[in-house]
């Protein structure tokens, strides 16, 4: 070839690099163009999404807010109603009295229906004489004290109301124990009217127990309103822990069921391996009887997020009778209070007198005061006698003579609980004891 003719080649092939290079520049220009707007469509939409959740959040808040206020109203309007009806009486000369439920498992229903405890007819009066004018005098100052509570939009614990009475002369308490139970009677007596001790502004002195899963618990600052976003999911091996109060408290998850849980040890294992995360649920730590937060809280997360709930306890009389069973219905003494902190959804899970054999469990005799507890639940406990599986299940652990702790499966490995046991269970959920 000659030199020009390689000359006009050159030139040819630069000309068509030039023309294809000059075509192409349209095209990247489109889809770099087609990529921004792609991109800004997620992040308008990513926008959108977190304004319009920011707007649910403070409607929930605004409804919720409403209906604390209203709740507020109703309560303060209960007291101040109570003390003019004694006033009025006082003033015909007439001894006034206050009536309050008994608080006992003599005076106590069940229906199944409800789900719960509820209390019964039979109540006690106190009136207004000489040999009772101190307690009276107490009564109507507790009364108050949560009035004033109210109104500041404050709260008290048993122990702070108790020491509050020292300034009350010789309307104040010796000791606490005088204290709590005016305090208890007061709530009963409200409880009739759908008012609970935590609206009447008194919290417990404990705290809930321990949280841990898929679960984002969105809590709102009592005095500057600002929401903080707790995620469960991100405490380590650690864990969140339920507040004393959490009616202001609201939830947002994906998870499929709640696991209430009896020992911190179970507890503690199942969420350092992340079991939350394997079987998409909710872990929560009972600490033995579950606190009046813990079960209100149990019953808000299942109410608002419509979840199932599992116990999983020992297998003995203490368990079913006053852990489960206070879970699932409530307690004799606190039956006033089963329509807030019961939660009738629960299903026993386990541990069961039939694991004790289908797993081979080392167990414990049962004590003197364990076959008394299962005797007495089985004769005098409405809940027990309203469910037939559970009579067999009692019936059956006492003929054994034995019960099990929920740590005994770790005989088969430490975490075959998990591994073998959990998910078996979980596989015949029908087949659990009511």
């Amino acid at each position: 070839m000659t030199a020009r003719r390689k000359a006009g080649a050159r030139k040819l092939a630069a000309k068509k690099a030039a023309r294809k290079k000059k075509s192409a520049a349209p095209r990247k220009a489109t889809a770099r163009k087609k990529s921004t707007t792609k991109k800004a469509a997620r992040k308008k939409k990513a926008s959108r999404k977190k304004a319009n959740r920011k707007k649910a959040v403070t409607a929930s808040r605004g409804r919720k807010g409403a209906r604390g206020k209203n709740r507020d109203s109703k309560t303060v309007g209960l007291i101040v109603g109570t003390a003019e009806e004694i006033r009025t009486e006082i003033l015909k000369t007439r001894k006034p009295d206050l009536e309050f439920p008994i608080r006992s498992l003599g005076n106590v229903s069940y229906s199944a229906k409800k789900g719960y405890f509820e209390i019964g007819k039979q109540t006690k009066t106190r009136t207004l004489t000489v040999n009772t004018v101190r307690g009276f005098a107490q009564t109507l100052r507790l009364m108050g004290l949560s009035k004033d509570l109210i109104e500041a939009n404050d709260f008290a614990t048993k122990r702070d109301a108790y020491y509050q009475s020292k300034n009350w002369e010789s309307a104040k308490f010796d000791d606490q124990t005088e204290s709590d139970t005016v305090m208890d009677d007061i709530e009963a007596m409200f409880s009739m009217q759908g008012v609970s001790r935590e609206q009447l502004r008194y919290v417990p002195d404990e705290h809930g127990g321990a949280v841990a899963g898929q679960l984002t618990v969105i809590d709102p600052d009592i005095e500057t309103g600002q929401v903080e976003r707790i995620d469960c999911t991100r405490f380590g091996s650690g864990a969140y822990s339920i507040p004393s109060t959490v009616e202001h408290l609201s939830f947002e998850t994906k998870a499929k069921f709640i696991l209430a849980i009896e020992t911190g040890g179970i507890f503690q294992r199942l969420q350092s391996h992340k079991f939350w995360q394997r079987e998409n649920c909710i872990l929560v730590s009972l600490a033995g009887v579950p606190t009046r937060s813990t079960r209100r809280f149990i019953r808000k997360l299942s109410d608002e997020c419509k979840l199932a709930v599992f116990a999983f306890v020992d297998c003995d009389p203490y368990g079913f009778s006053n852990i489960y069973r206070t879970l699932k219905v409530g307690s004799g003494n606190a039956a006033h209070i089963s329509q807030f902190f019961s939660v009738p959804q629960t299903h026993y899970l386990g541990v069961t007198p039939q694991d004790i054999i289908d797993y081979e469990l080392p167990t414990h005799p049962l004590l003197d005061v364990d076959i008394k507890r299962a005797k007495d639940a089985l004769k005098n406990d409405p809940f027990f006698k309203a469910h037939k599986p559970w009579k067999k299940a009692i019936e059956q652990l006492i003929s054994m003579g034995v019960r099990a702790e929920q740590q005994s499966l770790a005989m088969w490995g430490l975490n075959y609980v998990m591994d073998e046991y959990l998910p078996a269970k979980l596989k015949k959920v029908k087949d659990f004891l009511p």
